[in-house]
């Protein structure tokens, strides 16, 4: 039988837009529970009754990996509260609940590398067969393949992903990742423009996939993503600039701009 670990529910968390707003890409929804695989540890997490619920995690596991990954640390409910402008209080309104999970950055990277022009159900579909192809434990549960492993590859061996132009970009990262000239730890240690500059040394890998990176894998709130959605939002309601009140937060307040915003078109 799965250990079973439950905590209290922060406050500002629902787990659905957390997992299905954009930001991550390989879980899956069965009903109210959430399937996913994350540093190669397979979860099924519910949210019922005020409650989260974990199945298939003790609370070393929680301690270790899932606290950090949900970012349950974080006071978000002081960082929404401060966002007085019109359209950010209306998306926070609307969808309360997300936040910014604590990615690996490997995966984080790759994965947006693998999102430039493309959707997200493509997406999942190329993450899934790279997954399955390359990653260890069960079929169905496996780890995203490190860079180490996809580093030994070639462009050939990706065919079968179906990625495109995406596949040499992938195994250009891989190598850069794994033989030091993209170095994370010191993404990780200095202020973001470092990391800015040290990610877009990697072919493919211009402001957009750096920033998600920055933001999603290396939990650096500051960052901006700037997609077709955003772009639209900043010309529409910010042509001058996100206000004050989400400066140190403005990855925080794109992803709920974001979301808001493209389930408008819906």
């Amino acid at each position: 039988m799965k250990e079973i670990f439950e905590i209290q529910c922060p406050p500002v968390f629902d787990l659905g837009l957390c997992l299905d707003c954009g930001q991550a890409f390989r879980w899956t929804q069965d009903g109210d529970q959430w399937h996913g695989v994350v540093y190669g540890k397979p979860l099924t997490v519910s949210q019922k009754d005020g409650r989260l619920i974990f199945s298939g995690c003790t609370e070393e596991d929680f301690e270790t990996i899932w606290k950090n990954y949900f970012d349950l640390d974080r006071d978000y409910e002081k960082i929404v509260s401060a966002y007085d402008d019109p359209y950010l209080k209306a998306a926070v309104s609307e969808y309360s609940g997300i936040r910014i999970l604590r990615q690996e950055p490997w995966e984080a990277l790759c994965s947006f590398i693998i999102s430039q022009n493309n959707n997200i159900p493509r997406i999942k579909g190329i993450i899934d067969r790279l997954c399955e192809s390359f990653g260890d434990g069960e079929s169905g549960q496996k780890s995203f393949p490190s860079a180490e492993r996809l580093s030994k590859l070639t462009v050939e061996d990706l065919a079968p992903l179906r990625a495109g132009f995406r596949a040499k970009y992938i195994i250009d990262a891989a190598k850069k990742v794994s033989d030091g000239t993209v170095d994370f730890r010191k993404i990780d240690e200095n202020p973001i423009e470092f990391g800015r500059e040290e990610l877009q040394k990697i072919k493919g890998v211009g402001a957009k996939v750096a920033e998600c990176t920055l933001l999603y894998g290396f939990h650096k709130t500051e960052a901006f993503p700037v997609d077709v959605w955003v772009k639209r939002i900043m010309a529409e309601l910010y042509p001058d600039g996100l206000p004050d009140c989400a400066k140190g937060s403005e990855g925080i307040a794109q992803q709920y701009l974001f979301h808001w915003r493209r389930m408008k078109d819906k």
